[in-house]
């Protein structure tokens, strides 16, 4: 989608609201630009901002991806497109990618925003992350989980049998990074409880990348 020259330079001093919609799943959404990028608000999160979304830029930087024998790429909570976009854009990296995301409202301004802008392939799938790794016989290099609901993790995405359904789609060698909140209270110690007692049960190896609010799991560094 082509956005006026003028718009861009307008957002660096307010952000413009560039579309409303709203979903079963999500009823308040919003795609803004903001500073020259596209955001997705919903709620009272932001479900994607281009290369401002910083969780993963700051994580994708320190997983030296130049190193990685990566092709083939799942992303679980799609939002408006910012992973593939970082990685394309910023990281310069040539990947396929899968993209689950449940709700068809979000799929769709994904679609016309930002993979429009993408010369990598995104097949993009509308399902159920969870059920999705029921069905799917795929194996994948990297595993990105960015699922919320508003600003919050579904508990079923939350447990050891989830993770180990990822575990079972990652190729050797694979990562999987897992986008956390932990920026209030309850969600620091929500987020380290999961880490110690979940995460790491299942990936015992697994680090953590502080991005300032968020903690980014990873299986490995």
């Amino acid at each position: 989608m082509h956005i006026p020259l003028w718009k861009k330079w307008v957002s660096h001093v307010v952000p413009l609201t560039l579309e409303t919609a709203a979903s079963e799943q999500n009823p308040e959404l919003a795609v803004m630009l903001d500073r020259g990028r596209l955001q997705l608000l919903s709620g009272n999160a932001i479900y994607s901002w281009d290369d401002l979304y910083h969780n993963f830029t700051i994580a994708f930087g320190a997983l030296d991806l130049e190193k990685r024998p990566v092709e083939d790429v799942l992303i679980l909570g799609l939002g408006l497109g910012s992973v593939p976009y970082i990685l394309e854009k910023i990281y310069d990296r040539a990947y396929r990618y899968t993209a689950v995301e449940w709700d068809e409202t979000v799929a769709g301004l994904a679609a016309r925003y930002t993979l429009s802008r993408l010369k990598s392939p995104v097949d993009v799938v509308t399902a159920d992350a969870g059920i999705f790794l029921q069905v799917t016989e795929e194996q994948y290099d990297m595993i990105v989980v960015d699922i919320f609901e508003d600003d919050r993790t579904p508990e079923q995405f939350e447990t050891v049998a989830f993770l180990e359904a990822c575990a079972e789609h990652l190729r050797p060698n694979g990562l999987i990074l897992y986008n956390r909140l932990y920026n209030a209270h309850r969600n620091i110690v929500s987020t380290q409880r999961f880490f110690e007692d979940t995460f790491k049960n299942v990936f015992p190896e697994g680090e953590k990348i502080d991005t300032g609010g968020n903690w980014i799991l990873v299986n490995a560094l």
